[in-house]
This record gives structure tokens, sequence and C-alpha cells, in this order.
């Protein structure tokens, strides 16, 4: 069942949306958008990425396949899985994993979209080597990490179990004719599974790439697919647009951020937490583009109403089996202090299904409201190119070039901080750029410097584990309005990790990714600084935290 999602508005936004809905409904403009009409966007590629338009329908059409998956993993001996992807290919797999846990008679579903050394030990640390099913998942085939992490741990495979049986315990999920599906052909892959080419990383959660990790996992995928269809159906071109959920989310979403409302501040139940996840890389990668778009806060600790500016729009997602009474109580909160807030109730975890398809509507919706195209990504590969070029030099010359990062341990961290908050105005963000491991430990100084900085400065913050957020945020972070101040936060690795074929090792490749995000951020007039925290990541977030909190005296 799909609940009517409400919103409370200010009058003037709320007469601005219902005028934009009844021009669409004028002009047929849904009726485009099903059509593929390029023009509804800036006439370009945009007709060649809407695939996703029909998946859930195409999905419940040929199940088998995904029965066939799920039987092998449950059959197999497999206690675990292991998704090996970034971005669009890791965030609906990572949701699902923290949203259903492990089902009963099926492998435990991890997920790795991390370059750190100490996470790649960590995620194998979890891990029965010889009893785990690898889901090797890159829509190009091409993509670095995917497969480095697949040289990696089929190297470890095949020095557990021998270079005959290797193959057998992988999976591919790759688009047809990719070098993915090449490698896994010559090395003996279990099973190739094929996206859709007119499907983007980015909405491919019910396409395989989302669909097969969840059969692994031992979700009923009908069901879930289910849902998403009677979502799909929900936002048809028959559908008066006052009544379309995708529609109506996505002008709301477009018309606010015209009028500076772009912090779009996702409070998510407990129970589906993770969405915000794969929400933040579908809103920033879609829309953050030309100087425009819709920034993302995700997680971002609670606060009173006093403490959020005038550019925000919160989204309150909660789950009707779950609901926390607390946040209710902030959400309510917010809504009496006229903050702009949107409901949406998901009925049961299942609902993430058509939660998956009413956003990737209404996203495409919203690019259509700010006159983008809602379906690439520019700024993401100037970083994959930035990236490259120094992991070619390093295989040339055995080193990084030289650099000299300020660092926690310098006498002027305060001054530099002091200096570089000093920048911030109303209206910005502030995004903290971590490339540490991500662990609860790390995240809750990270978090307490967000807090104080939202306190302090009265500005929406962000939080993103490199390099997981180049395929994610990454893309508003450099295209999107140049309202961002950015704090990279880099480390030493305690133990690097060599690659197996490469000359370079996941430290390096971490480095490179660092490098080439600060170089991109500042070609693009962003305004950045990296400190360096050493070896000791823990001892050194905490001295961050307390040179922050200088700062801001």
């Amino acid at each position: 069942m799909i609940r009517p999602q409400t919103w409370t508005l200010p009058a003037d936004l709320e007469a601005e949306v219902r005028a934009t809905l009844a021009a669409w409904a004028a002009g047929g403009t849904v009726r485009r958008l099903w059509a593929r009409d390029a023009t509804l966007w800036s006439g370009a590629d945009e007709a060649g990425w809407l695939g996703w338009l029909g998946i859930a329908q195409a999905q419940l059409g040929r199940l088998e396949h995904l029965r066939r998956v799920a039987e092998d993993a449950r059959t197999g001996g497999f206690t675990h899985a292991l998704l090996l992807g970034m971005g669009g290919s890791s965030l609906c797999p990572e949701v699902l994993k923290e949203t259903f846990g492990r089902i009963e008679g099926y492998p435990e579903l991890h997920v790795l979209d991390s370059t750190d050394p100490a996470q790649v030990r960590s995620i194998e640390g979890k891990v029965d080597l010889a009893r785990t099913l690898f889901i090797v998942s890159s829509k190009s085939g091409s993509t670095l990490e995917p497969n480095i992490f697949k040289q990696y741990f089929f190297a470890r495979i095949t020095q557990a179990l021998g270079a005959e049986r290797a193959g057998s315990r992988f999976i591919a999920i790759t688009d047809p004719g990719s070098q993915m599906q090449r490698v896994a052909e010559a090395d003996g892959f279990r099973h190739i599974f094929f996206g859709l080419p007119s499907i983007g990383g980015r909405y491919s959660a019910l396409s395989d790439f989302g669909m097969v990790p969840a059969a692994v996992m031992g979700l009923d995928v009908a069901r879930f697919l289910g849902e998403a269809d009677e979502m799909a159906n929900a936002c048809a071109a028959r559908v008066p647009v006052e009544e379309n959920p995708g529609a109506v989310l996505g002008i709301i979403l477009g018309v606010l951020a015209r009028h500076g409302r772009d912090k779009v501040t996702l409070i998510a139940s407990p129970g589906i937490r993770d969405l915000g996840a794969w929400l933040e890389q579908l809103l920033a990668e879609s829309t953050g583009k030309d100087g425009r778009g819709l920034i993302p806060v995700d997680r971002e600790p609670a606060g009173p109403p006093a403490v959020y500016g005038a550019d925000r729009l919160f989204v309150y997602l909660r789950l009707a089996t779950a609901p926390d009474r607390a946040q209710d109580e902030r959400v309510a909160a917010l809504e009496t202090a006229g903050h702009p807030l949107v409901r949406i109730t998901v009925e049961d975890p299942y609902g993430l299904g058509a939660e998956f398809f009413r956003w990737e509507f209404a996203t495409a919706v919203a690019g259509a409201v700010l006159g983008i195209n809602a379906f690439n990504q520019p700024d993401v590969e100037a970083s994959k190119i930035a990236t490259r070029r120094l992991t070619d030099e390093y295989e040339k010359t055995g080193t990084l070039p030289p650099e000299s990062p300020v660092r926690v341990g310098d006498g002027t961290l305060v001054a530099t901080l002091r200096a570089h908050l000093g920048k911030i105005a109303p209206g910005d963000y502030v995004a903290l750029l971590a490339y540490v491991e991500m662990t609860a430990a790390h995240e809750a100084p990270l978090q307490a410097i967000r807090r104080a900085v939202r306190d302090r400065y009265r500005v929406a913050t962000c939080l993103g584990f490199g390099p997981r957020f180049l395929h994610s945020t990454g893309q508003a972070y450099k295209g999107g309005p140049n309202t961002g101040v950015f704090l990279q936060i880099t480390c030493d690795d305690a133990a690097d990790l060599p690659v197996p074929g490469q000359t370079y090792s996941f430290g390096v490749v971490k480095a490179a990714q660092a490098r080439g995000d600060l170089q991109v951020l500042t070609e693009r007039g962003r305004r950045a600084l990296r400190v360096h925290l050493g070896k000791d990541v823990a001892r050194g977030l905490e001295m961050l935290r307390t040179a922050v909190d200088q700062a801001m005296k």
C-alpha cells in the first residue's frame, strides 16, 4: 500500500509548487517524461538513459534467473557473500544489507566500496574466504576500484582453493560487452549477469545490480519488485499530476531549490536509516551540475529548530512498523517552527522497493524543473581522470609527487582552520571528506565536528568517507552550486596492502584519489583545505576535533 505523502511549506513556496503542478498538468509533462522526451531536460542524450522507467515490470516478468541465483547461494555452501563495487553498484546492496540484516539460510552479505587498506583488511576479516561468494559489480567494467578488489580477492581465493576452483566463487554483474564480462569469462566465473545500457548506475537499484545481491542474501525479490511496480503505476502518465507521488516530490524538490532551499535534509527511521546513503548519490550526482543542484544532507546530528537556516527542505522517511517517537517529536518541532517538510511513510522494509522508484522518478522531475541533464556526471569523470594521472605517474616513478599538507600536530593548525571556517557564509554548507577507514569509532568525532560547525554557523553539514563519496556526492561538490566549504582529511596507512598484478598498492590508490579530489575541487574554484592526521587516526581525529573547537572560539 502506498500512503499519500504530505508536505508543509511556507505560503509563497506552496503557491509556486501548486502553480508548477498546474503547468505540468496543462502541458502533459509527465506524459513527455514517460515518452522519453529529452527536451524535458537539456535535449542531449537523456532519452537513452530512461530504461529504469520499466525495469520493475520487466524484472517481474523474468524472475527465474533471480530465483536460480538465490537457490544457488542457499545450497552452495556459502556462509558469506561479498559485493565488490562502487557507487551505483554498491549503495543499493548496502541499504539492503543494513536494513534486512542476515536472512536465515542464506549467505550474510557484506559490501566493500573503499580502497582504504584498513577497510579492505577489516572486510576480509569478517568473511570466511573459503565459504564466500564474491559479487564483482561494475556497470562499465572499467571502474578502477571493483577491478582491483577483484584482483585482490581472486588472488586470495586462488591461494586458498587453487586456480582451478577460484572462478567458481565469483559472480559478475556488468553491462554486455564490457571488459568485466571478458575477465569473468576468461576466469570461469560462476555466473555473469547483465545490466541494461539504458540504465545509469545510480538508477540501477531495481535492475540486476541491486536485485542479484538481494536474491543472494535471501530477499523475497518478487515482493520487493512488486512494491516498486506499484509505485511505478502510481507515477504513470495517466495519473493526475497532483496525485503522482514521484512528480509531486520532484516538483517540490526543484521549486524549493530554485528558491535557495537546496539542502535536502534527510531524516529516516532507524530501521531504514541507510536509505540516505543511496539517496545521497541519486540526488547529488543527478542534479549537482552546471552550478545548480540539490545538496543531500544525511545523518546530520539532530538539533533544535533554531540551528537550521532558510536553505533547508526536510524530508522525513518514517517506517510505520518501527517508528521512533523521539524522532517524531523532533520533526513536529521543525514543522511547528515553519521549516518546509515532506513526510513519507514507508509501510515496512519491503516498501524500500517503492521508495527506490519514487525517488528515481522525483529526481528526474527535479532535474527537469532545474533545467539540467539528470543522467550524466561530468565531474565524477574529472576526478577519475585526475586519479588515473597520479597512479600512472606512480607506475612510472614509484612515488607520488611530494606535498606538504597541514598536519594535526602543526602549530599553525588552529589559525589555518580559523581562516578556512571564516569563509563560511549564510546558505553555505560544510562537508567533511574523510579518507580514513569507515568505522563507528572514526565517525563519532567527525559527527561531533559536524554538530559544532552547524550550531556555530547555522549551516548544513555533510560527511563523506573517501573514496566512496567520489562516486556519490562528489559530483555535486564539484559541479553543483559553489556554496560548499570542504575539509579533506587524510592519513598515513598503518599497514598498506598490495594490489596483485600492479606496482601500486591500495594505499597509493587512496592517496591518489584524495589528491585528485582536492585538485579538481581547487580547479573548480571550491573552498577546500586538506588536513593530514598521520598514522594514529583515532588520536588525529580527536586532535582535529579539538582544533576545530578552538578555531571557532
